[in-house]
């Protein structure tokens, strides 16, 4: 279904008439078998100004996704696919994971800040400082195996007033934890430019992070995880000019599927580019999974955990795969 809108008209989404879906483009031999023959890209609502943020709640069947322009938190419905506003306002929130206790925490631009919606509907604030000064824009946001709450913390929800409010930035880029047993805030790196996306490997010894302003290629890094302390830094994917890395998540394979948009380069039609680009745990890339929009932030959900969720620009995507999401 569709939220109404009061833009322009745009070209409506096509479904494939012929299978198997052309939009699921195979880059390499062990793509092959993440593709479903007799499965298609759905458009499950459109109409949002900038949609981010997605995440499964598989208890209720039901999707969250952030519309961060509209300062608002949709939610679509397994069950009768139906799409109606969860929470307006929503603090301009874009990411958002679930917590060890299965509550909802979320990353807010516009308070600069990182929540915990509890069971009961109240929202408590789990960071907005770190060394005394607000934090720049919580951006997104992922739970650790010991239950640590970890999220990248750009600046790019203080630009100006489309995702947030214009501010001076007091803070470096930074990857920050969260404590899972006193609360206490730790800035675990502060090198990468535009940290983005981040993820836990599917056995929790790593975590992935996309470095989105790094030049002159966007990259993905991969850090050993001992607690609060990340180290052996690897350089795991390099998008070589030609893709936006944004928002990631892995499967129980280790596979990396990655928001994805065009990156300039001038031999390359950046419509092409949009959608979701999948790589093997060791940074091969392996498939593409072509949308009409360019694709910010991505889910596993469904019943079997084999429903990649794609929140991409205007509208929210999905698509049945042959992988389940890593358990996180």
């Amino acid at each position: 279904m569709s939220m109404s809108h009061e833009r322009g008209p745009r070209i409506p989404f096509q479904p494939a008439a012929r299978l198997p879906d052309a939009a699921f483009e195979i880059l390499a031999p062990e793509g092959r078998e993440l593709r479903l023959f007799s499965a298609c890209v759905e458009q499950l609502a459109t109409g949002l100004q900038w949609a981010e943020g997605p995440v499964w709640f598989g208890d209720g069947r039901y999707l969250l996704v952030s519309d961060i322009p509209n300062d608002r938190i949709l939610r679509w419905d397994d069950c009768s696919g139906a799409v109606s506003v969860f929470r307006q306002p929503s603090g301009n929130a874009n990411g958002h994971a679930r917590d060890a206790q299965g509550r909802l925490v979320s990353c807010e631009h516009l308070g600069r800040r990182v929540t915990r919606t509890e069971f009961d509907g109240r929202v408590t604030v789990l960071a907005d400082r770190y060394d005394g000064k607000p934090l720049n824009s919580p951006n997104d946001i992922t739970c650790g195996p010991d239950g640590g709450i970890w999220f990248t913390d750009p600046d790019f929800g203080i630009h100006g007033d489309w995702e947030g409010a214009p501010a001076t930035r007091e803070q470096l880029h930074g990857v920050y934890r969260i404590a899972p047993d006193t609360g206490e805030l730790t800035r675990v790196l502060d090198d990468l430019a535009g940290p983005n996306g981040l993820a836990f490997t599917p056995d929790g010894k790593r975590l992935l992070v996309v470095e989105s302003r790094a030049q002159p290629h966007r990259l993905i890094w991969s850090y050993a995880v001992d607690g609060a302390t990340l180290s052996d830094k690897r350089l795991l994917i390099d998008a070589q000019g030609y893709g936006a890395l944004d928002g990631i998540a892995l499967d129980t394979q280790g596979r990396i599927w990655c928001g994805f948009g065009g990156g300039g380069q001038p031999d390359a039609d950046p419509a092409q580019l949009d959608g979701v680009r999948v790589y093997s745990a060791e940074g091969k890339p392996l498939a593409h999974i072509h949308l009409p929009e360019r694709c910010a932030n991505l889910c596993f959900g469904g019943a079997k955990g084999n429903r990649l969720f794609m929140a991409s620009s205007h509208s929210l995507y999905a698509l049945y795969v042959n992988a389940r999401g890593a358990v996180r």
